[in-house]
C-alpha cells in the first residue's frame, strides 16, 4: 500500500502504525516533493507530486493499491485516484484538507512563510504538543523531533521542509474538490474545529461513490494515525 503524509510532514510519520500495527504489509511512504529529503524543486502542484507518485510505483508496485493519505496527503490521494484510476485498489483518507475555504487557506499560508523557524528545540516542541500532537504519547513527538528537525544557518531550528513549496502547497488545498471512481473511507477528526473535512465535501463524496463510500468520525484530533492507530490499522485491512 502507499501512505501519503500530510503538510509539513515526511514518510516516516508512518512508522508507529507500519511497524506496531501493521507490520505484515509493505508499505511504501515517500516523503513528498518539497518535504524531508525527497527534492524540492519546483514546480509544487498536486500535478507534480501525482507524477513523482506514479514513477515510484512504476518502479515498486505490480498493480492496483490501497492509498491512504493524511490531511494534504489525502487531497493528493484524490488527485492521483482521478489522474490514474487503475493504479488505486481503494482509498483510506484520514482528516483530508480538501477544497478548504480561500481566506482561511491564505492565512495559514501567510503565518507558514513568516514564521517558519524556532528559537530553539523546546520551541519547537512546546509549539507542536499545543497543536494536534498533545494527545499523543510523549515518544511519538520526540521521533519527530528527531527525524525532522534540523538546525538552520541563524543558529535557529526547522522542520526539514522547503518553506516556499510550503507556502505554494496551502494554495492547492483550496482547489476544487476531485472526485475518485474506487471505494473510499473517509476518517473525520471530531476534535479539529473548525474541520478540514466540510460537510459539502462529505456529502459529494457520498452522492458520487453511493455504497463505495463510508465515512467515520473519530473522537480524536488531527494526527488521525497516531492517535488512533488500532482503529486505522482495522480500517487498512478491511479495504485490503
Amino acid at each position: 500500500m502507499l501512505a501519503l503524509h500530510g503538510l509539513t510532514g515526511h514518510g516516516r510519520r508512518w512508522a508507529h502504525l507500519a511497524e506496531q500495527h501493521l507490520p505484515d504489509l509493505r508499505i511504501l511512504a515517500p516523503d513528498l516533493r518539497g518535504h524531508g529529503r525527497a527534492p524540492w524543486t519546483p514546480p509544487w502542484n498536486f500535478e507534480h507530486i501525482v507524477d513523482d507518485l506514479v514513477a515510484l510505483l512504476d518502479e515498486e508496485a505490480t498493480g492496483p493499491i490501497v492509498v491512504m493519505g493524511h490531511s494534504f496527503g489525502g487531497a493528493v490521494a484524490l488527485h492521483l485516484a482521478h489522474r490514474h484510476p487503475e493504479r488505486v485498489r481503494s482509498l483510506l483518507l484520514l482528516d483530508p484538507a480538501i477544497a478548504l475555504p480561500a481566506e482561511p487557506v491564505l492565512q495559514a499560508a501567510t503565518d507558514a512563510v513568516a514564521f517558519p523557524d524556532y528559537a530553539d528545540v523546546a520551541e519547537a516542541r512546546m509549539q507542536k504538543q499545543h497543536e494536534a500532537w498533545g494527545e499523543l504519547a510523549p515518544e511519538l513527538l520526540e521521533a519527530e523531533i528527531a527525524e525532522h528537525l534540523i538546525p538552520l544557518s541563524d543558529e535557529r531550528v526547522g522542520w526539514r521542509i522547503s518553506v516556499p513549496a510550503i507556502g505554494a502547497y496551502y494554495g492547492e488545498l483550496a482547489r476544487d474538490l476531485v472526485l475518485p471512481d474506487v471505494p473510499t473511507i473517509l476518517v473525520q477528526a471530531m476534535k479539529v474545529q473548525p474541520a478540514y473535512v466540510r460537510p459539502e465535501v462529505r456529502a459529494a463524496l457520498a452522492g458520487h461513490l453511493g455504497g463505495k463510500f463510508r465515512a467515520v468520525e473519530l473522537d480524536c484530533d488531527h494526527m488521525v494515525s497516531m492517535a488512533r492507530p488500532v482503529e486505522v490499522a482495522g480500517l487498512l485491512r478491511e479495504l485490503l
